[in-house]
């Protein structure tokens, strides 16, 4: 018996209009429950390495990208059952109206399922992160970061090939080999982009440095903050940031201040021609009692020059690299009173000219 659900409207049935209707709604209704339903299935999944993972962090970053593309795929799914008029496939430029929907649609699907892949690398890398947050060694930690941008641009290539393909119906085959002469030409114009991006690999497995070390490079000092594909970023003393090409830091020579096993200061003093040669030799032994009398691990007093200005004595002595900067500049200060007071105590003057202390 002929009833309204049958009654034919652009040839699609009143009951093939209601079921692509109710299919989307339902799809928009139900897309955060459905969503944290796979996204739950993940995580146990995933949970089964036996890493404490937490459920709410790893929920947050995929459920998003997860109700687009269900949203998406069930919506596409649907409107394909309905059979369309001809006069909708009117030509836009040299493609049709039908064509350039099914790109869009294809395009817009792809673009929903890599950007949840994204999603999923940021979430192993923050478990990778937990992990290497309770080794005091930070390598492990760049590492992360390092390859989770690596990755992530990787699977950002991979998602527009798939557009290519599937959204343009491109060969990717022979679009790969007609860039590789257009990707030769690049990376003739890319030589220092591509040199830094090996150098990265070089102090990732070199390991010259690491996130968190304090560095001397070309008269600058800082800390190292991050390591990236390009350049590493430094914190200077000066508190300024600062980004250095990682060939540069690979070629140059770096002083890793952080792998120090001693503070060295050295102090000369000028001392007046005036002075006697009993007072000179009193000199040596009563500093080494006062460097004997502070968290001094080694050092060294002579006179190490003579001549037409001044006698010079030099004071050479190693502290601790567990000293803060504020007790390291503190104990400089001390021992510098206690060697003019030395001074006073001997009458021996400094010299008329005297070059200011190192």
């Amino acid at each position: 018996m002929y009833s309204l659900l049958d009654k034919e409207i652009y040839h699609n049935s009143v009951a093939a209009y209601l079921g692509v209707i109710f299919a989307i709604v339902l799809a928009i209704l139900l897309k955060r429950f459905i969503s944290k339903y796979f996204a739950t299935l993940f995580y146990k999944l995933v949970a089964r390495t036996g890493k404490k993972i937490n459920r709410i962090a790893f929920v947050s970053l995929i459920i998003q990208p997860l109700e687009i593309f269900l949203l998406l795929f069930i919506s596409f799914v649907a409107l394909d059952r309905l059979n369309y008029p001809a006069a909708l496939n009117f030509k836009i430029y040299r493609s049709t109206f039908f064509q350039v929907v099914d790109t869009a649609s294809t395009t817009a699907l792809i673009i929903a399922f890599t950007w949840l892949c994204l999603r999923i690398i940021d979430f192993a890398a923050l478990i990778l992160e937990e992990q290497a947050s309770k080794v005091k060694d930070q390598t492990e930690s760049q590492l992360v970061i390092f390859f989770k941008d690596f990755f992530k641009m990787i699977i950002a290539i991979i998602g527009l090939l798939l557009i290519l393909r599937f959204g343009f119906n491109k060969n990717v085959g022979n679009l790969i080999t007609g860039l590789s002469i257009v990707g030769a030409a690049i990376a003739l114009a890319t030589k220092e982009s591509l040199e830094n991006l090996i150098a990265s690999f070089i102090i990732f497995f070199d390991r010259p440095f690491t996130v968190g070390d304090t560095v001397k490079v070309y008269n600058l000092t800082g800390v190292i903050e991050k390591i990236g594909l390009r350049s590493t970023r430094i914190r200077t003393e000066e508190k300024t940031f600062i980004s250095v090409p990682n060939k540069q830091m690979v070629d140059s020579i770096v002083d890793n201040l952080s792998l120090r096993t001693m503070r060295k200061v050295v102090v000369q003093l000028d001392i007046s021609l005036t002075a006697k040669a009993v007072q000179l030799q009193q000199l040596s032994p009563s500093i080494q009692r006062i460097l004997f009398e502070e968290d001094i691990l080694s050092s060294t007093v002579f006179l190490k020059d003579t001549g037409k200005t001044a006698h010079i004595v030099e004071i050479e002595y190693y502290t601790s690299m567990d000293q803060t900067p504020n007790e390291f500049n503190f104990l400089r200060e001390k021992l510098n009173l206690k060697f003019v007071e030395l001074l006073e105590q001997l009458d021996i003057p400094f010299a008329a000219t005297t070059n200011p202390i190192k």
